[in-house]
């Protein structure tokens, strides 16, 4: 923020808010005499800025203990944060489904829905989709929508810093869609639109498998596999956005896509088709010969195509997530190709949130955007330079 000389009280004034707001977040309905020995500001600043948050409905006053309750004479007074003064959406749009998180101010989850949708469906058919599962949690929640705050994406495809996704062949009518603009119809509230791998990278450091790493890459298993980095604890999204798109590293001299290296009829899979994936990986685990030389192939091509990831970015760790069937077959193979060629192979684990990793990331989107303006925090994980 640079040196303060006081000669700008409101940006002084600014930043007491944001400290005492910060400390009254983190602390079980402390009182004026905590919070001024945890900010180290002054009782009558501390004092002043209470008074003020509790204006704005951000801070509310708390019952008195039961023991203070009991002493004779009038208890401190103790004071929380209200987390319930506005709330935050993360969504995940996916070619089979589309997913939604609801929280409060403070990141924790009040609520979840999700409804399936056809991986043939049109944009417009998929947001509509978006809409209606958005419309059933906050009404099963009994949160108005006008209490949102912040609406956090996670979306296949390459996104531009307004929302628009720049280039998208994992859904129909994707490419050139301007995502966040007719969301933001929807919710009239910033709507923070992020590639879907980003978006899981960004939350298996928040709540995942990489809550201790700050140089992580996370791959998106998949037939068009793709992959979100963080580089000293910040979201690398490249240039242009395209950062990690390892799903593309097939056209480099490679003329077998991953569709067919999978396939055991030498028909390539449809990209899109989960099941025929999972029936695959189902019949190696039976034994079927043919089964196993499929995902052999495969595995060796994303095991190849991560490794030049990681020799590129020399994360920590790297956290594997996507599939729910046969992905545990892609971490002893990554492990051994790392081992040949990094100096100092990473870590690799399978990440621990699953099918919800990009709506928590999407969660956490709009979570950052909020903090930014109540708590003057700088450098976020997924603020946008």
């Amino acid at each position: 923020m640079g040196r303060l000389t006081g000669g700008d009280p409101s940006l002084l004034r600014r930043i007491n808010s944001a400290v005492v707001l910060h400390a009254l977040r983190g602390a079980e309905s402390p009182t004026l005499t905590d919070l001024t020995r945890i900010t180290g500001l002054s009782r009558p600043t501390v004092e002043g800025v209470v008074e003020g948050l509790m204006e704005g409905g951000l801070v509310v006053e708390s019952a008195p203990e039961e023991g203070e309750a009991r002493r004779q004479g009038r208890p401190a007074r103790r004071f929380r944060f209200r987390a319930e003064a506005g709330h935050l959406l993360g969504i995940e749009i996916g070619p089979h489904r589309v997913a939604a998180l609801l929280s409060g101010l403070d990141g924790r989850i009040v609520g979840a829905g999700s409804r399936e949708v056809s991986e043939t469906a049109s944009a417009d058919e998929r947001l509509e989709r978006v809409r209606a599962t958005v419309a059933d949690l906050l009404r099963r929640a009994g949160v108005a929508r006008s209490s949102l705050r912040a609406v956090g994406v996670g979306s296949p495809g390459i996104v531009e810093a307004d929302g628009t996704v720049r280039l998208g062949t994992a859904l129909p009518d994707w490419t050139g869609l301007a995502l966040g603009e007719r969301l933001r119809r929807s919710f009239r509230c910033p709507v923070l639109v992020e590639n879907d791998a980003n978006a899981a990278a960004v939350a298996e450091h928040w709540k995942g498998a990489a809550t201790d790493s700050d140089d992580i890459v996370f791959v998106l298993a998949g037939l068009s596999p793709g992959a979100g980095s963080l580089i000293g604890g910040r979201l690398h999204r490249g240039f242009g956005g395209a950062a990690g798109e390892i799903g593309a590293l097939h056209l480099l001299g490679r003329d077998v896509t991953p569709e067919k290296l999978l396939s055991t009829t030498g028909e390539p899979l449809h990209p899109l088709d989960e099941q025929a994936v999972a029936d695959v990986f189902a019949l190696a685990k039976r034994g079927d010969s043919g089964a196993q030389e499929a995902v052999e192939r495969f595995i060796q091509r994303l095991v190849h195509d991560v490794a030049a990831l990681v020799l590129a970015l020399d994360p920590e760790l790297v956290v594997v997530g996507g599939w729910a069937a046969g992905i545990d077959g892609v971490l002893e193979p990554l492990r051994q190709e790392l081992a040949r060629y990094c100096l100092r192979p990473p870590r690799v684990a399978l990440s621990l949130l699953g099918e919800a990793a990009v709506a928590t990331g999407a969660l956490r989107l709009a979570l950052d955007h909020v903090e930014e303006q109540l708590f003057a925090v700088e450098g976020t994980v997924t603020a946008r330079r």
